[in-house]
């Protein structure tokens, strides 16, 4: 049994470690350290900067989360833009839905997309070969900034928290930029962090979009090696407020898109018990 533990630097006064039993990459990229391991238990670890990005045991309760309520949420959705992702779990499971035309992915960090195709597969599932999907290795922010002949229904941002990399996700100008190649009913989906250790990062970035959007909302989801409890996923748009819709409106789409009886942890109950949240959470909203 190996002795050798990595521990995640994400918060200064709190944290979680991994037994590595196996090293299978490390990488400094231009951008970030990149770290794959192997763990008994969770299998195999993407961690970025030091930071738990995605496992192999947990990583359906974040990625159906993440793609499967804005679509549905959405219920019409045929181009898509997903910012990050570079492991391709979010593509994939955004690809599942037959209502899309189009799903352009844009990951600044070309290292990270090829070591998850080399050593996590299972995560991405082929995804990267099919024919609807459009795959660039560039900056998302210039992407949206320079997006003059596009538009999009549903914008899909899995981030890094606000630091590094991540942090110009996070401002004002990307903003500003998504909301204007959104179409009408478009929204946009984003991890907020867990509000128990980082209200403000929800907070913060709550005020932001109210400053573009008609609505500002989040959902819940409880990802086990996102620590502090409930992570909340963003949710804003333009028009008509959908986030609030009945179980029914939910699985009507979600049967007619062959999701059902297909996920781990979505379902239309879940989906929309999601945006029920606690005080706490709900507080740090506008």
């Amino acid at each position: 049994m190996s002795e050798k533990w990595i521990d995640e630097t994400l918060y200064d006064t709190w944290k979680q470690s991994f037994r590595v039993d196996k090293e299978l990459a490390r990488k400094k990229s231009e951008f970030q350290d990149i770290q794959i391991i192997e763990n008994e238990f969770y299998g195999r670890v993407l961690l970025l900067d030091g930071a738990t990005q995605i496992t192999e045991k947990d990583e359906f309760v974040y990625q159906e989360m993440l793609a499967h309520v804005p679509l549905l949420t959405h219920g019409n959705a045929k181009n898509v833009l997903i910012i990050g992702a570079g492991d391709g779990g979010v593509l994939r499971r955004v690809l599942q839905h037959p209502e899309v035309e189009k799903a352009t992915m844009v990951e600044i960090d070309g290292d990270v997309v090829a070591l998850s195709k080399e050593f996590l597969p299972k995560i991405s599932a082929g995804c990267w070969d099919n024919h609807r999907a459009e795959v660039i290795i560039g900056d998302g922010i210039q992407y949206v900034a320079d997006a003059k002949d596009e538009s999009f229904d549903v914008i899909i941002v899995d981030s890094t928290d606000p630091i590094g990399v991540g942090e110009v996700l996070f401002t004002d100008a990307f903003y500003r930029d998504c909301a204007r190649i959104l179409t009408p009913q478009g929204l946009i989906v984003n991890q907020c962090g867990v509000p128990f250790m980082q209200a403000d990062e929800l907070r913060e970035t709550s005020l932001r979009r109210a400053q573009f959007f008609d609505y500002v909302s989040a959902y819940v989801v409880a990802v086990p090696t996102y620590i502090g409890g409930f992570m909340t996923l963003g949710i804003a748009g333009k028009g008509d407020n959908h986030t609030k819709q009945r179980v029914s409106v939910i699985e009507e789409r979600a049967q007619k898109a062959n999701i059902l009886g297909h996920t781990r942890y979505w379902s239309p109950e879940v989906h929309t018990a999601s945006f029920c949240l606690p005080p706490y959470i709900q507080e740090q909203l506008p």
